[in-house]
């Protein structure tokens, strides 16, 4: 998989959404027509129209505090995936790959639902234990069937497996529930799957990563996505990268664009260094046209204005919309 057979796929898409009368797509400037609520802009992924940036729009708009609603329409008029977990998730990803397809659009979506997910930190929750996880992403293919759905598998698990939380015979459990997913997923005709791996500031030592990549089903998959959440640049992400691409047979990936428009907070540590940093920006916009022979495309995984996490200072809980943050990411985008 290159991310001349992303374009492809995305290009199959708008060629279904064109013989089924489906909406239009997108003028060439990227701003969707008058009243059609689904549509993206021209990079041919799904624009989700209830999310949280979408609703805070609207918000605004009523107010009458237009300015910040155009900030923050340079979140809500983008593709940013949409992260599922923690519920049946056949009939949701159903109802989204289905308004994707009749758009012309292809939707990212986040399976997010590993035993013991983020350690038990801020995203703490997951399945009870490893067969629960196999009903649950079967569930989630079901719900894709033979729609068009690019997959980012279980952000924060793979690179989990170095950490505590994994001792005692659950990094086996885990690699092998990654790849079973990944090989579930695969069994959807147009779906493209990626299974997460870490950041540039995570990764001390690429090679020993080769190995559980290849077992959590990274060359079965259609590659590998980096700097989920996190806020490293394409440079530096690339960097990293494609030595973990060479460590397994030159694997493709995406990479996450969303909040690295300002790189990360040089000093930081701990919490302070990925949990809501101030100063940070929205980065590159989601596309294909990347640039790079292996980087299949750059990516809003992570939703721009949802919180990370309270980190001991207040925030909105990991995931909750963050007014304040989504406007500083805004602002502050080139």
């Amino acid at each position: 998989m290159n991310r001349y057979g992303l374009v492809a796929a995305l290009a199959l898409a708008l060629a279904t959404a064109a013989c089924t009368g489906d909406p239009a797509p997108p003028t060439a400037s990227g701003s969707a027509p008058s009243g059609d609520a689904v549509s993206g802009p021209a990079s041919g992924f799904y624009v989700d129209p209830d999310g949280a940036a979408a609703q805070e729009v609207r918000k605004l708009e009523g107010e009458g505090r237009t300015e910040e609603a155009g900030l923050i329409r340079k979140i809500a008029d983008r593709p940013n995936a949409i992260w599922i977990g923690d519920q049946d998730p056949r009939d949701r990803v159903a109802a989204i790959t289905t308004k994707a397809r009749e758009a012309g659009r292809i939707p990212v979506l986040v399976a997010y639902h590993i035993p013991n997910r983020d350690c038990g930190q801020f995203s703490a929750g997951g399945a009870a234990g490893a067969e629960e996880y196999r009903s649950w992403i079967g569930r989630f293919a079901e719900g894709i069937g033979d729609r068009p759905a690019l997959v980012v598998v279980e952000p924060d698990a793979l690179a989990h497996i170095l950490d505590n939380c994994t001792q005692g015979g659950q990094a086996g459990e885990r690699l092998d529930l990654l790849r079973g997913a990944v090989e579930t997923l695969k069994k959807q005709p147009a779906a493209k799957v990626y299974v997460d791996a870490g950041n540039a500031g995570w990764i001390k030592n690429p090679g020993e990563w080769a190995e559980p990549m290849r077992r959590a089903g990274v060359p079965q998959a259609d590659g590998f996505a980096f700097n989920v959440s996190n806020f490293f640049t394409v440079k530096e992400s690339v960097a990293v990268a494609e030595r973990l691409s060479d460590a397994v047979g030159g694997a493709h990936y995406v990479i996450d664009t969303s909040r690295n428009g300002n790189g990360p907070v040089r000093d930081a540590q701990g919490d302070d260094a990925w949990c809501n940093p101030k100063g940070r920006a929205l980065g590159a916009e989601p596309t294909t046209e990347t640039g790079q022979e292996r980087v299949d495309a750059f990516l809003w995984i992570k939703r721009p204005g949802e919180s990370d996490g309270e980190c001991h200072r207040g925030e909105p809980r990991a995931g909750d919309w963050f007014p304040e943050y989504a406007l500083e990411l805004a602002r502050n985008a080139r």
